[in-house]
């Protein structure tokens, strides 16, 4: 399982966003280019529908590919009192081939995404990646090339960290503590519940850029 939080910000602030993270995380970023692929699965797998995507990591010299399945979310009284998603996820590394083995299974492309930007990784009370991207849309199948903005001017931050059913809380926690810092550029919160961006980002960037970050924790 993982816990997630995501929130959104305006390009033009992302420069800032990544000098508070050297600040905060210690490490330096890595670049991202993933190409998702959504494959949903035709009626002859059964009557419930069941989704996996499949990423492939095109800023590798050898684009790799993985398998990722996101389940439910977690539910339940405790889980409403928490600001972050619990939810069930698998994923696995697959060959290259693994789109065609998806075609003869009976899965079908739902859509396309090309996710673009930077990633960080690092160990705070539990290893946890802040993703920063620009998500683009495919006007044609696997035309990666031809990708538009879906939201121009926006790109989304998407902090996660993996957990077990005896860890969670602490993951929760650790999660919770680190999205307090980025607050003044930022409000992250559950998947599908963002409140949009903030309106302390401005003055906050400016604050960055001048003194070029250097909190480090």
């Amino acid at each position: 399982m993982e816990c997630v939080v995501q929130g959104i910000i305006e390009t033009q602030y992302v420069e800032a966003l990544e000098i508070l993270l050297q600040g905060l995380c210690g490490v330096h970023r890595q670049r991202l280019g993933v190409h998702e692929i959504c494959l949903k699965s035709g009626p002859n797998l059964g009557f419930v529908a069941s989704e996996v995507r499949l990423l492939c990591d095109i800023e590798q010299a050898e684009p790799t590919w993985t398998v990722k399945h996101v389940g439910g979310a977690m539910r339940g009284a405790g889980a409403e009192q928490i600001s972050v998603l619990v939810r069930s996820m698998v994923e696995s590394k697959a060959s290259k081939n693994v789109l065609r083995l998806f075609y003869a299974l009976g899965y079908k492309v739902d859509h396309e995404l090309l996710r673009v930007g930077f990633t960080f990784h690092f160990q705070r009370g539990a290893p946890i990646t802040v993703t920063v991207s620009s998500v683009n849309k495919m006007l044609k199948l696997h035309a990666t090339d031809e990708a538009v903005p879906v939201t121009p001017g926006i790109q989304l931050v998407e902090v996660t960290a993996p957990a077990t059913s005896e860890n969670y809380n602490e993951v929760v926690a650790a999660v919770s503590s680190f999205c307090e810092y980025l607050a003044p550029l930022l409000h992250l919160s559950k998947p599908g519940a963002s409140t949009g961006v903030v309106p302390t980002a401005a003055a906050a960037a400016a604050s960055l850029m001048s003194d070029g970050g250097g909190t480090t924790l």
